[in-house]
């Protein structure tokens, strides 16, 4: 069995849930190696093969008028739905932040604050977003989301190469502490517990303790189901994620956010887009013969397991 994680690479809920839903009544998804376009995978979507599903959105409403078909699959499920206080100037693609707050408090009263866990991510610094602001900005989101989640994961962002020139700051270690202290005081007061994801520093003392997004712990209280306490060697090393299968693609998402690490190129997720076709069992494009071929023998051998052949 295996998580599957509904994607780190692409925000499927928001852009591609047709194709989801397409995908779980089928049964599998195709994905491409993005190291090695060559290589494909079959991932079975069937229920007696997945621990649980794992959606990473900034907005899930595409979902919501399907979430009994979601929860007829009878697989567990978790959201973490990423709210930051950003406007068009970082996220261009998604709606006012009131609008999507409003969202995240509708999912969480289908589905529970536990499996609707709230991301803050990243914490980018420039001249319009100082500490001040920041911590401005999530006391005002804890009081908008009180009692709707459980959790807050927090990371500070990354500098990637296509941020350089762009006026964000890399976070030092002191604004990163302020903030950490900040925001664990404010959380708390709304029963919220804050946790870091792939940060260096310890910030044990200020009340944030690191965990993984993909929670094993979290996994098996869903499923009911074992789940193995290793870490995904695929991730960077300081992830403390669960192993998982990602079935989305890179260079997908029109979401447009600046800071993505999952976009490199506007001009090859236009391609991407055009490409997409929902009855296609890979996220853009249509499989080769090569891969047509992989579908009937993952397919017979499936038969086999269940002694149908």
């Amino acid at each position: 069995m295996r998580i599957v994680s509904v994607s780190r690479r692409t925000d499927i809920p928001a852009f591609y849930s047709p194709w989801l839903f397409r995908r779980l009544k089928e049964g599998y998804a195709l994905v491409r190696n993005p190291r090695n376009a060559k290589q494909t995978r079959f991932v079975s979507l069937k229920p007696e093969d997945v621990h649980c599903f794992v959606f990473w959105t900034k907005d899930a409403r595409p979902m919501f008028a399907r979430l009994d078909e979601l929860e007829a699959h009878e697989s567990a499920f978790y959201f973490m739905w990423t709210v930051t206080p950003y406007g068009p100037e970082f996220e261009p693609g998604f709606s006012r932040k009131e609008e999507i707050v409003s969202a995240f408090r509708q999912l969480s009263g289908r589905i529970g604050p536990r499996r609707t866990i709230w991301r803050y991510d990243p914490v980018v610094l420039d001249d319009s977003f100082p500490v001040r602001k920041h911590l401005e900005a999530f006391a005002r989101m804890c009081a908008s989301l009180d009692g709707a989640t459980e959790r807050c994961i927090v990371s500070f962002v990354d500098m990637y190469r296509k941020l350089r020139g762009k006026g964000i700051t890399e976070v030092g270690e002191e604004d990163m502490r302020i903030i950490a202290r900040g925001f664990s005081e404010i959380a708390g007061a709304h029963g919220i517990a804050v946790q870091t994801c792939c940060e260096a520093a310890d910030f044990g003392a200020e009340g944030c303790f690191p965990g993984g997004c993909i929670d094993a712990a979290l996994v098996e209280e869903l499923s009911g189901k074992p789940v193995p306490e290793k870490k995904d060697a695929g991730q960077r090393p300081l992830c403390r994620c669960a192993p998982s299968v990602d079935i989305g693609a890179y260079d997908t998402c029109p979401g447009g956010c600046a800071y993505c690490y999952a976009t490199q190129s506007a001009a090859a997720v236009r391609a991407n887009v055009s490409r997409h076709d929902p009855a296609s069992p890979l996220l853009t494009g249509i499989p080769s013969p090569e891969e047509q071929a992989l579908i009937e023998r993952s397919r017979t051998q499936q038969q086999i397991s269940l002694g149908l052949l």
